[in-house]
C-alpha cells in the first residue's frame, strides 16, 4: 500500500483558457497559496517555474481541496477598452509519496541534462545540473534546475513523477466509484471549484455556495474558507 506524507502538499498550477491573462492568472495562484503558507508557518520550497512544494503540520490534507479550475473575471492590464474578461487556472494538489512504493521502470525513463541558467553562481551556470525527466509510456515530464546538483534534480524529479502516477492510479479507482462520492471527494477537477470577481470584490466557492473577500483571499487569509472545505470530506 502506498503510503503519503500528510504534511507535505506538491501545488502545480497551469493557465487555462485566456492567453496570457491565464498565465498571468495561475502565477497569481501560486503567489496566493505562497503567502497562506508563509502566514500558516509552513516551509515554501520552488520546485520548478510552475510548481511548488508546501511542508508543515497537515499541509496536503488542509490544501487537497484547492484541486480544480479556478475562473477569474477582471480587466487584464492590457485590455485598452476596460472590458472584463474571464481566464482559468487549474491547480493540482499532490502529495508526497515513497518512490519505493511506486513502480516505475528504468527503461521507461529518459533524462536529459543542461546548464541552469540564472542566478546560482558559477557552478549552476558552467556545469549541466538542470534536469528533464520524461515518463514515456505517460508523457509526464518535469523539468527541475533549482538545486545545485543534478542528482538532487533528478531525485525532485522522480518525485514529482512518482506523486502524478500515484494522482493518476487514485483518479482510475475514483471512476470506479459512485459518481456521486467521486464528485464530493474529488472536487471535480475538470470543472471550475471557485471564481474570483474583481469588480466586486469577491470570491465564491461554488461547492460550498459562500463568498469571501477577495483582497483577503489574494494576500493568503484562506484559513476560514479551507476551514469550511473540510466538509467536503
Amino acid at each position: 500500500m502506498t503510503t503519503i506524507n500528510p504534511n507535505i502538499a506538491i501545488l502545480e498550477f497551469r493557465p487555462g483558457v485566456g492567453g496570457d491573462e491565464a498565465s498571468l492568472w495561475a502565477d497569481d495562484l501560486m503567489k496566493m497559496y505562497i503567502r497562506y503558507a508563509n502566514k500558516t508557518g509552513w516551509k515554501v520550497k520552488q520546485l520548478n517555474s510552475n510548481i511548488i512544494q508546501i511542508k508543515g503540520f497537515d499541509a496536503f490534507d488542509q490544501l487537497k481541496h484547492e484541486i480544480g479550475t479556478h475562473r477569474v473575471q477582471r480587466i487584464p492590464a492590457t485590455e485598452k477598452r476596460g472590458r472584463i474578461h474571464t481566464s482559468t487556472a487549474t491547480v493540482a494538489v499532490l502529495p508526497q509519496v515513497n518512490t519505493q512504493n511506486i513502480k516505475i521502470n528504468p527503461s521507461d525513463i529518459e533524462v536529459t541534462a543542461s546548464r541552469a541558467g540564472g542566478a546560482g553562481g558559477q557552478n549552476v551556470n558552467k556545469v549541466s545540473t538542470a534536469v528533464r525527466l520524461t515518463h514515456k509510456p505517460t508523457g509526464l515530464t518535469f523539468s527541475v534546475r533549482q538545486e545545485r546538483s543534478q542528482q538532487q534534480n533528478r531525485e525532485i524529479a522522480m518525485k514529482l513523477l512518482a506523486s502524478k502516477l500515484w494522482q493518476i492510479e487514485q483518479d482510475e479507482k475514483q471512476g470506479k466509484i459512485s459518481t456521486a462520492r467521486s464528485a464530493i471527494g474529488q472536487a471535480k477537477r475538470a470543472e471550475k471549484i471557485r471564481t474570483y470577481n474583481y469588480a466586486r470584490n469577491q470570491v465564491k466557492d461554488h461547492r460550498i455556495n459562500k463568498s469571501f473577500n477577495l483582497d483577503k483571499i489574494l494576500n493568503g487569509d484562506l484559513t476560514n474558507l479551507l476551514l469550511q472545505l473540510t466538509e467536503l470530506d
